[in-house]
């Protein structure tokens, strides 16, 4: 199952705004104003430079509306006093500048200063945050803590339902739960983003999805069978399966992820790999070692391919089993045969391997 990201509480982090503020503010970079502190653009040359937006062009653009106190249209705020419109904020923490509360981009920075230290080599994010609300982090951060912030920024193409684009606002978001409610492992999400390059856009339907769960599981059953040393008990080309195959397959897996995070060419590498591995004999001697370590670092890249765990079975589902396993012993491979369609249309996966039978969920 993915983790769930503990985001920090803004309260862990208002001593780290407010100390970025005043240097911001020590330094020329912003202004207080009757309602708050704002961010002075026309003092950051460099802003708009991210999204290719022109400071002569911007009007307001930074999602609030035009205000007598501020300098520039764009100026953004970095931190609201609970005065005027939000005077009855729910939010609210003493500052030098009264009480109040953080400004939309503030907190970002705050967060990866305190967490991560000033510089970052990678910053990712949805492609609609690219202006103005990483424009706007670029600019405090740069201006509080030197140049660069970040070194790559990657953004991810748009996510479309069907034929409209996912959106909070059109009220049309799928949630983790929802997914789980349906029976899919978060993780499968996971694979079927990571099967598309970020640049993109990705089309979600319950049918890639379907066809993502299938795929991970594909692997999953694989790198456990590698790891465990249980192999299919069906006849194989007994080609050899050699250290420098899996040396190439490592090879085209960093290639791409050295390609601007080539995910999909990543996972074809890691196909070509399995595919081999299962029209080859099984591994031996230092052959194991290589390619449990390619497996390995796969499974660090990417984060979705770990071992399922233990599965629950059904008391109906281990009757059947029973029955499968008899008339296995009879020889009665037609019934054998019907019993495991039967498991399979009920969910379940099963592998005969040397070891006996190992059984996974669709």
């Amino acid at each position: 199952m993915l983790e769930p990201f503990a985001r920090p509480r803004a309260s862990e982090t208002i001593p780290e705004m407010i100390a970025i503020i005043q240097t911001l503010i020590a330094k020329g970079n912003a202004y207080e104003a009757a309602d708050g502190v704002y961010f002075s653009v026309e003092t950051f040359p460099q802003y708009g430079a991210l999204s290719g937006n022109a400071l002569a062009n911007l009007d307001a653009g930074a999602r609030v509306k035009v205000k007598e106190e501020k300098r520039h249209p764009a100026d953004f705020a970095l931190w609201k006093k609970t005065v005027g419109e939000n005077a009855l904020h729910i939010l609210r923490w003493p500052s030098p500048w009264g009480e109040g509360f953080p400004g939309w981009h503030i907190e970002c920075s705050a967060m990866s200063r305190k967490f991560l230290g000033p510089k970052l080599d990678i910053h990712t994010g949805g492609e609609d945050n690219i202006f103005p609300h990483h424009e706007c982090e670029i600019a405090q951060s740069e201006c509080s803590g030197g140049s660069p912030f970040v070194r790559f920024w990657l953004h991810r193409r748009r996510i479309d339902l069907g034929e409209a684009k996912m959106s909070k606002s059109l009220g049309n978001i799928l949630s983790l739960p929802d997914l789980a409610a349906k029976g899919y492992d978060p993780l499968d999400l996971r694979y079927l983003l990571l099967s598309v390059h970020y640049r993109t856009p990705l089309k979600f339907t319950w049918e890639g999805l379907d066809a993502a769960r299938r795929a991970r599981r594909t692997i999953v059953d694989w790198m456990e069978r590698e790891g465990s040393g249980e192999y299919a008990s069906a006849d194989v080309h007994h080609q050899t399966f050699l250290p420098e195959d899996v040396a190439e397959f490592d090879r085209q897996f960093n290639e791409a992820m050295d390609s601007d995070l080539n995910t999909s060419a990543a996972l074809a590498a890691l196909f070509s790999c399995l595919h081999q591995a299962n029209t080859c004999a099984p591994p031996s001697g230092s052959m194991k070692d290589v390619l449990r370590s390619f497996i390995a670092k796969v499974r660090t890249t990417f984060g979705c391919f770990e071992p399922e765990g233990k599965i629950e079975i059904p008391p109906d589902i281990q009757s059947l089993l029973d029955e499968r396993a008899a008339a296995r012993l009879r020889k009665d491979f037609a019934a054998s045969d019907r019993l495991r369609r039967e498991i399979e249309a009920k969910g379940f996966i099963l592998n005969d391997t040397k070891n006996g039978m190992r059984m996974t969920k669709k």
